[in-house]
C-alpha cells in the first residue's frame, strides 16, 4: 500500500477537527499497519480503529514493542442499528521512575451487529483475556476465533440472546432446568 493510502486512512473524514496521530500511531504506520485514528480519550490516550483481520497481527507488534500487559478487554453497544465494538486496553509495564506515566493504547473493533460478529482472540499472547473475551462473548454475542473455551461464563449455557445489546429484549420467563 502506498503512503498517500495510509495518510488517507488515517485522517478524520467529518468535517470536525482533524486528529493528530500519536506516537504509537505514527509507528504503526511506519510498520506499514493500518488503522484509524480516532479522537484520544479525556486524559489523552491514544483510541485506535482496527480492522478485525488486523487486529492479531498489530496486537502482536505492540506486544514485541512493550505492551507487554493487557488492562482490560471488552465490549459494548453503540445504540440500535449501530456498531457493537471489541475493545482493548494494552499498555507497556516495566519499572518506572517517579513521575514516569507508562504508555498506553486503546484498540477498537466495530463490528456490523448484522454481519459476522467474529474477532480473532488473543489468547495466545495474552492468557489473562480468557475470561474477558468470554464474558464479551455471553453478553454481546461476539465471538473470538481461536478461543480455547468459547462458551458462557456468566449467564445459564441455554440462555437465549446477550443481555447487554441495548436492542435485547428480557424474555417473561426463563426456566432454569435442574441438572441433578
Amino acid at each position: 500500500m502506498n503512503e498517500e493510502t495510509q495518510t488517507s486512512e488515517l485522517t478524520n473524514t467529518d468535517q470536525g477537527p482533524q486528529i493528530e496521530p500519536g506516537p504509537i500511531s505514527k509507528w504503526l504506520n511506519q510498520k506499514g499497519l493500518i488503522h484509524k485514528l480516532l479522537e484520544p480519550d479525556e486524559i489523552g490516550i491514544e483510541n485506535l480503529g482496527v480492522d478485525p483481520q488486523q487486529l492479531f497481527k498489530i496486537v502482536s507488534e505492540l506486544k514485541m514493542n512493550g505492551f507487554n500487559y493487557l488492562q482490560c478487554q471488552g465490549g459494548y453497544d453503540e445504540g440500535p442499528g449501530l456498531s457493537l465494538v471489541c475493545f482493548y486496553h494494552l499498555m507497556e509495564m516495566k519499572d518506572f521512575n517517579e513521575g514516569d506515566k507508562p504508555r498506553e493504547v486503546r484498540l477498537k473493533v466495530f463490528l456490523d451487529r448484522n454481519g459476522s460478529l467474529r474477532v480473532p482472540s488473543l489468547y495466545k499472547l495474552f492468557r489473562g483475556c480468557d475470561w474477558q473475551e468470554r464474558e464479551t462473548y455471553d453478553m454481546f454475542g461476539i465471538n473470538f476465533d481461536g478461543h480455547p473455551h468459547p462458551k458462557r461464563l456468566l449467564m445459564p449455557e441455554d440462555w437465549r440472546g446477550w443481555p447487554l445489546r441495548k436492542d435485547y429484549i428480557q424474555p417473561d420467563f426463563y426456566e432454569m432446568q435442574d441438572a441433578y
